[in-house]
């Protein structure tokens, strides 16, 4: 009788462990429908050694040009609603972003901020957790 009870208990205490371990980072939703995720966010720029291919082209086939306010996002994000052009807002940054580009399949729960040429400006962004919604 004994033994069953300790054992119930180191149960109960490993669910509690794994439900307090879980991945916090989920999908929040507004009354409105609207969806919010905190995420990593570094930044891109349109040269030869940050891309594949033509730089100035998005995965989808667009053109970036300096000045856009374009993102590119990892494929888990594009599962989860951040299609082709979702409009995305950044908290803590003006406007709203494209969803124009998609990153390689390593990355997860990651965005890169699109910043034209300017290399000193990403490199100064660097990476950070940022909350997006759309």
């Amino acid at each position: 009788m004994k033994f069953r009870r300790s054992k119930q208990i180191l149960l109960a205490i490993i669910g509690l462990m794994l439900i307090g371990s879980c991945n916090k980072d989920v999908i929040h939703r507004s009354d409105a429908g609207e969806r919010s995720l905190i995420v990593t966010a570094s930044a891109y720029n349109s040269v030869r050694s940050q891309t594949q291919g033509n730089p100035s082209i998005g995965a989808w086939g667009d053109r970036l040009k300096p000045g856009m306010k374009v993102i590119a996002v990892s494929r888990d994000l594009i599962r989860m609603g951040l299609k082709h052009n979702t409009r995305v807002k950044i908290k803590g940054l003006p406007g709203t972003y494209l969803v124009k580009d998609k990153m390689n399949k390593r990355w997860s729960r990651k965005i890169d901020i699109y910043m034209g040429h300017d290399i000193k400006a990403a490199r100064k962004w660097g990476k950070r957790k940022v909350t997006i919604s759309w």
